[in-house]
C-alpha cells in the first residue's frame, strides 16, 4: 500500500510540474513600449496648383522594421530593448511626411499610393539613417535622401540628402524617441521647404 501511495504522490507531483510548465509556456510576454513620430507644423506662403504623392520610403532591412535602432559605432547596430515603433519605420516616415506637406498649405493635393490622386510629382524617400548614436555623446541622427520625380515623364527633377541631429535629453526609451522625433521634424520641414522651391 505504501508503494502505491508513493507512486500516486510521484504522479501527482509530475502532473503539477507539467501544469506549471504549461502555464509558463502560455504566459504572455511583457508588452513593449510603443512610440510614434509627430508631424511638425510649418508656415509657408500661399498655395499653388501642385499635387504630389508621397511614395513609401525604402530602407535597408535594419531600418525597415518596428525596431528602434541604437548605433554603438559606425559598423554595429543594436535595438532598443523594451520599445518599438507603432508600425514599420518607413510607413511612419511616409505618413508623417505627408502630414507635414499637408500642414504647409502650399500644395493643392498631397496623397499616398492608392488614394486616387491625380499627381504632378512623386516624392521618393530613402531612409539612410534613423538611429541613436551613443559614441561621442548620445544624439539622434536622421538622414533622408529625397528625389522629386515628374510623374508625367518619369524624369527626376531634383535630388538631395537631408540630415538632422538632436541631443538626447534624459534617459530611457522616451528620451531616445524624443530626440529622433526632433531630428525627423527638422528634416521634414527642410524637405517641404526645398520641394516648394523646386516645383
Amino acid at each position: 500500500m505504501k508503494s502505491v501511495r508513493g507512486l500516486k504522490s510521484v504522479a501527482a507531483g509530475a502532473l503539477l510540474l507539467a501544469l506549471a510548465g504549461c502555464a509558463a509556456l502560455g504566459a504572455k510576454p511583457t508588452p513593449l513600449d510603443t512610440f510614434e513620430l509627430t508631424a511638425p507644423s510649418i508656415e509657408m506662403h500661399g498655395r499653388r496648383h501642385r499635387q504630389i504623392l508621397i511614395a513609401q520610403p525604402s530602407a535597408l532591412k535594419a531600418l525597415d522594421s518596428q525596431s528602434i535602432v541604437i548605433r554603438p559605432s559606425d559598423r554595429s547596430i543594436q535595438y532598443l530593448k523594451g520599445a518599438q515603433w507603432a508600425d514599420r519605420l518607413p510607413l511612419i516616415v511616409q505618413a508623417r511626411l505627408a502630414e507635414t506637406f499637408q500642414r504647409s498649405g502650399s500644395f493643392a493635393g498631397v496623397g499616398r499610393p492608392g488614394e486616387g490622386l491625380a499627381i504632378d510629382y512623386q516624392i521618393i524617400v530613402e531612409v539612410r539613417s534613423f538611429d541613436i548614436r551613443v559614441n561621442g555623446g548620445e544624439h539622434a541622427e536622421v538622414d533622408l535622401f529625397v528625389r522629386i520625380l515628374n510623374d508625367r515623364n518619369g524624369e527626376v527633377r531634383a535630388s538631395k540628402s537631408f540630415t538632422a541631429s538632436a541631443p538626447v535629453s534624459g534617459s530611457g526609451s522616451a528620451a531616445y524617441v524624443g530626440a529622433l522625433d526632433s531630428a525627423f521634424g527638422q528634416a521634414a520641414k527642410d524637405i517641404v521647404r526645398w520641394t516648394d522651391t523646386v516645383i
